[in-house]
């Protein structure tokens, strides 16, 4: 009864939030639009207060998370630090204890003994091979968190990290944050390891792990030398609160490193859209671009005269016929000189002028196939951000 109530509450929040938004989605459903429905109604759900809670009702306990550490020779040993700086004794009392009941060893950071990770290494080393899990006071782990880690340990991992939601005064926890899997691209951006990982001890990483924010550069320094991060997809930390890193500088790029670049533009009339978009590429701060116009079958009399009349870097190629967007840019592409393709829409306008050499500089790294801009409609709003597999059984916009 609870879980049928809480679930009520949920629908609820979302019908309230938004009605029209909610009964069409009721509607997808009812006629059997199942994915279309299901897109629409998760992100309503989504923003009920009840709606972690009702998940936590419903949610098969995980697999990997068992409730009885064990330890013995071939346990891998796990080593907490915790940042005790500017936190109260009842905060720190709370780590200790969840610590204690999962049998995990814990050294306190922050006093004035030990006032960073590195000043604990000369104990740290003693241990020999151990794991260390940098934490802050008021954080707690999930019951069989270090059973979790340990299981991960054995499969030969270089760096394990979890999920975790907050924790507030009262023990009700809310703000789920579920991870996707290694994501080197987003670590480099958000930081989302600290305070819910384990990293391996090493004379580099401790010697890192000086002043305040020593456990996000400990972090740092075992991801440049971890070669396949595990991600457990459990919730094994409870956090009293998460710090937003400030977001990197930008991204530096040489063009003496820059590869060529081939932008293909399908059009049919609309001469106003062709021409901010073609402005736009004009401005565009790349060192070598060619340029290819697909015209299928303009026949507005503006447009005609405005292809006609552009510049020789400008490359016009005609293919008249019934409209197929994958075969107008195939045709252009056979042609293309450059060693990448930029495959740009005739309704874009670009803003920054140094937006190819961020996209071609990401798609010169090994582990990138294709690269994606985010896009914005007129009035500011985020039209999308890339496009994603996996949505639907296939792919689409991503946010």
């Amino acid at each position: 009864m609870s879980r049928w109530w809480l679930s009520m509450r949920v629908h609820g929040d979302a019908l309230l939030s938004a009605p029209l938004a909610y009964l069409t989605a009721a509607w997808w459903r009812i006629i059997g639009k199942r994915v279309r429905a299901r897109a629409q109604m998760a992100p309503l759900l989504g923003r009920s207060k009840h709606a972690y809670l009702l998940w936590l009702m419903t949610e098969s306990p995980g697999t990997s998370v068992s409730e009885d550490p064990e330890t013995g020779a071939d346990t891998a040993s796990i080593i907490a630090l915790i940042d005790i700086a500017g936190k109260a004794q009842p905060l720190i009392d709370q780590t200790l204890a969840s610590l204690a009941a999962e049998r995990i060893e814990a050294i306190v950071v922050g006093s004035a003994d030990l006032p960073d990770a590195s000043a604990a290494a000369t104990a740290i080393h003693r241990r020999g091979k151990v794991w260390l899990m940098p934490m802050v006071a008021g954080d707690t782990l999930h019951k069989g968190a270090a059973r979790a880690y340990q299981n991960a340990c054995s499969d030969g991992a270089d760096l394990i990290y979890a999920d975790d939601d907050i924790v507030n005064g009262q023990g009700l926890r809310h703000s789920p944050h579920f991870k996707p899997d290694w994501n080197a691209e987003l670590f480099r951006h958000f930081d989302y390891l600290t305070g819910a990982c384990i990293i391996p001890n090493s004379p580099d990483v401790l010697a890192s792990g000086t002043g305040p924010g020593w456990a996000s550069r400990m972090i740092a320094t075992a991801v440049g030398t971890a070669k396949a991060p595990v991600h457990i997809p459990e919730i094994l930390h409870h956090r009293r609160g998460r710090i937003l890193p400030a977001p990197p500088p930008a991204l530096a790029v040489k063009s003496s490193t820059l590869p060529t670049v081939t932008v293909i533009v399908p059009t049919r009339n609309r001469v106003d859209l062709l021409r901010t978009c073609l402005t736009g590429l004009e401005r565009t701060d790349y060192p070598e671009l060619e340029i290819i116009v697909v015209d299928n079958g303009s026949d507005d009399p503006a447009t005609l005269a405005y292809l006609d009349a552009l510049p020789g870097n400008m490359r016009v190629l005609h293919q008249p016929g019934p409209f197929n967007f994958s075969a107008l840019n195939n045709r252009a592409a056979k042609c293309a000189q450059g060693q990448i393709l930029c495959l740009l829409n005739n309704d874009i306008e670009i803003m920054a002028p140094d937006w190819l050499k961020i996209m071609a500089a990401q798609a010169l790294r090994d582990d990138v196939g294709a690269v994606g801009a985010r896009l914005l409609y007129p009035d500011g709003r985020i039209q999308h951000a890339g496009v994603v597999t996996g949505v639907g059984g296939g792919a689409a916009h991503a946010h």
